[in-house]
């Protein structure tokens, strides 16, 4: 597509006259991910005791599984943009519930790591849930939207856990991903009755999707929002890294009481983001998206003052990480739908690439949190890091909101 006929495509994102699709479903595809990626963590020493694996290996779990939806959301956007956002959501979700089946049957770790690999196909869902928005809405109605959908997708992080560690403890951790695939059976079905298609500009030559990342490369202002999408989002990946290790060592919590004070940070999350749909239209993409990286770093520092005094209660570290959330809801939404807005008519391929530098910096974060918190699952150094990648996202936010006020 050319240039002329992209810029001439552009006002017709304000003029979606076909069906809407159902929030409800957009969250449960969303959601799936998330899911898959909360809903074992608290089983990880139950998996490993029960498949003769040092612990180590099974934690590859988790950032096998970033990896790989990181690299995953590159293919995901421009395939979308050429055969549209359904079929690509729906393959995605076959080969979830082919890896998902892996692991319940799994008899050794690699089976196991497999699987998870392939259940990473699940961010299909998540990243075209998003340009599903931005297809149907305008600039600032999309983060609105955005906002309200994350919200009833964090549900999935929020309970996730808590779940886990409970059907872990009640009938194994094999059951805790037969729990997995159906609700993946769910989104399947609730997108087959309630999801329409919404791209509007698929068919273009493979070429052409290849020139939506050229392009999108040549935008200064795109890297620098998806590097400020990637650093408030290593501030939560990073606690999901070494959270665990701080509240099993250094706190003596068992893991189904790990999920129970998880819930703070992803109830913050789902505040955030109600946050962001109430407010994104009246104050503007760009105001959000610096506070929100503001009440991002307010959290782990407050942790490290209650440390540093002494205070070593589960609260002094799990309530004030809820301000992780909060501001993780706040920026994320308003930094994709500004993000995405660059170039409205390679939706799918800018979400592809935005999540894929967002995941990937998110890995890596975990990673790096779970060796910096170490066997002694230390809680301040851990969130001296996160308080690190909050200020990288802050110095970000505050660049892309200075270059694009420029004329």
């Amino acid at each position: 597509m050319s240039s002329d006929t992209a810029q001439a495509a552009t006002p017709a994102e304000h003029d979606w006259t076909g069906p809407k699709p159902a929030l409800a479903t957009l969250v449960l595809l969303a959601a799936v991910s998330p899911l898959a990626i909360n809903l074992f963590v608290p089983s990880m020493p139950s998996i490993a005791r029960d498949l003769g694996a040092p612990y180590a290996t099974i934690q590859l779990g988790l950032s096998l599984y970033l990896f790989m939806m990181a690299a995953l959301q590159l293919v995901i956007g421009p395939l979308s943009d050429l055969f549209g956002r359904r079929p690509v959501i729906y393959a995605g979700l076959v080969l979830f519930l082919v890896g998902t089946a892996m692991c319940v049957i799994a008899q050794s770790a690699e089976m196991f790591l497999a699987g998870r690999i392939i259940q990473a196909a699940s961010a299909s869902g998540m990243v075209l849930s998003r340009a599903i928005v931005r297809d149907v809405y305008p600039r600032e109605k999309a983060a609105s939207a955005m906002g309200y959908m994350v919200m009833g997708m964090a549900v999935a992080p929020m309970l996730g856990p808590a779940i886990g560690g409970l059907i872990d403890q009640i009938a194994g951790w094999r059951m805790t991903f037969v729990a997995l695939g159906l609700f993946g059976v769910a989104a399947i079905a609730a997108a087959i009755v309630t999801l329409p298609e919404t791209n509007r500009f698929r068919g273009a030559p493979l070429r052409n999707q290849v020139e939506s990342y050229r392009q999108l490369a040549r935008l200064p202002l795109f890297w620098v929002y998806a590097c400020a999408s990637g650093f408030t989002t290593a501030t939560f990946l990073g606690f999901l890294g070494g959270g665990p290790a701080v509240s099993n060592v250094y706190l003596g919590l068992t893991p189904f009481a790990y999920g129970l004070y998880f819930a703070f940070c992803a109830f913050g999350y789902s505040v955030g983001n109600f946050l962001t749909g109430r407010f994104s239209e009246r104050r503007g993409l760009e105001r959000m998206m610096v506070e929100g990286t503001v009440v991002t770093l307010a959290g782990p520092a407050i942790t490290i003052a209650f440390f540093a005094a002494g205070v070593e209660h589960p609260l002094a570290f799990f309530l004030p990480v809820m301000l992780i959330g909060v501001g993780n809801g706040l920026t994320l939404p308003n930094v994709t739908a500004a993000a995405i807005s660059l170039k409205p008519d390679a939706a799918g391929a800018a979400s592809g690439l935005l999540g894929a530098i967002q995941m990937g910096v998110g890995a890596c974060a975990s990673i790096a949190a779970g060796i910096i918190a170490g066997e002694e699952g230390l809680p301040i150094p851990l969130c001296l890091f996160l308080s690190a990648c909050a200020l990288i996202a802050i110095i970000l936010t505050l660049g892309a909101v200075r270059m694009a006020n420029r004329p």
